[in-house]
């Protein structure tokens, strides 16, 4: 990977920014969390954001079923597009994802951007016997699960018969089947392996604050850049797509405007960022994974921060992760900043 800063292809206007959260709640009573996590999503959609997105949390005090809080929130909205960021494949089968996924796209209006990756689960030595019991140590978890949910999703066949029995009619495809859902899948990749393997399968690419250092053990000269390496797979997706550079990537970075915050929620942003600068200095653990900073600052700070990040300068939309353990006024007032003061700094609008 490159060492040295690389001058981004194009610079565009932002065209559709969204937000990314894990829904926490209260282990002893999940409901409010849940309840604002739904809000949140109205008040996307009243403040004019493309969408918003929803993380997976399995046997955490996350999200767990992402699928079933975006069919609430389709009945909660009209417009705004409704994401995962990402559904992780190891604990899903294909076949009945794309029954849920399919089902939610009916309710929703065909608004539904469903993201996926692969991997064997966190924590998979602790959770194996529970998931897969019988079939543990001969489970795929690589690309070939995707493989199967995007034919599952576009009609493949995924039953011998069709017909009738008795009084009773039965598809050899997934219902409800209907156009549209393939070509918003989104597939949520951290190398360079896995963006060019999604721009080969007509993917969407969903890119994060987290992304997988290939460029060897020794820190190249000027420091580890985060957004050099984003931007060359940012181009190793677009290289392999069949629209090439008008293939749609979303880049997805925690940037946290601070124009109408209160003094104490500023001084809450900023630790939190802080807290969490170590992480990005080196790439972290087995997997030599590099983080991205977290933005903090007024609107016009973080615009030209943005501005001079030569991955968000190649991509025209945006899916800015909140972090995990605010309060619910925060995650209001920094929506309404992206909204009201952030995105039209950056070229974009709000949808009517």
């Amino acid at each position: 990977m490159p060492a040295e800063p690389v001058e981004p292809t194009r610079d565009r206007p932002l065209r559709r920014l969204g937000f990314l959260t894990i829904g926490l709640f209260d282990a002893a009573d999940p409901g409010p969390g849940h309840t604002v996590t739904l809000e949140m999503i109205e008040l996307g959609e009243r403040l004019g954001f493309d969408s918003a997105w929803l993380r997976d949390r399995h046997l955490q005090h996350g999200i767990s079923s992402p699928v079933a809080v975006l069919a609430a929130a389709s009945q909660r909205t009209s417009r705004i597009d409704l994401g995962t960021a990402v559904i992780p494949l190891a604990w899903e089968n294909p076949l009945r994802l794309a029954e849920d996924l399919a089902t939610v796209d009916v309710l929703s209006g065909g608004r539904l951007n469903p993201g996926v990756s692969v991997g064997p689960p966190m924590a998979w030595d602790d959770v194996r016997d529970s998931l897969y019991p019988d079939t543990a140590d001969v489970e795929d978890f690589g690309y070939g699960r995707v493989e199967r949910l995007l034919a599952f999703v576009s009609g493949a066949q995924a039953s011998t018969f069709s017909g009738t029995r008795g009084i009773e009619v039965f598809s050899d495809r997934v219902q409800p089947q209907l156009a549209g859902l393939r070509e918003r899948l989104w597939y949520g990749g951290a190398s360079l392996r896995s963006a060019t393997w999604a721009g080969e399968h007509a993917m969407n690419l969903l890119t994060s604050s987290v992304l997988k250092w290939e460029g060897g053990e020794d820190e190249p000269e000027g420091g580890y850049d985060f957004a050099a390496l984003q931007l060359a797979q940012i181009r190793a997706f677009r290289a392999a797509h069949p629209a090439g550079d008008d293939a749609r990537v979303s880049q997805g970075l925690v940037v946290l405007p601070t124009d109408s915050a209160t003094p104490a929620q500023r001084e809450k942003y900023e630790a939190y960022a802080a807290s969490r600068l170590e992480r990005t200095r080196t790439p972290q653990g087995p997997a030599k994974m590099l983080f991205a900073p977290d933005l903090v600052g007024t609107s016009e700070e973080l615009a030209t921060q943005l501005r001079a990040d030569v991955a968000f300068r190649e991509v025209d939309e945006v899916a800015f992760a909140l972090p995990f353990t605010f309060e619910p006024e925060d995650y209001v007032q920094i929506l309404t900043d992206m909204a009201t003061h952030l995105g039209p700094l950056l070229g974009w609008r709000p949808a009517a």
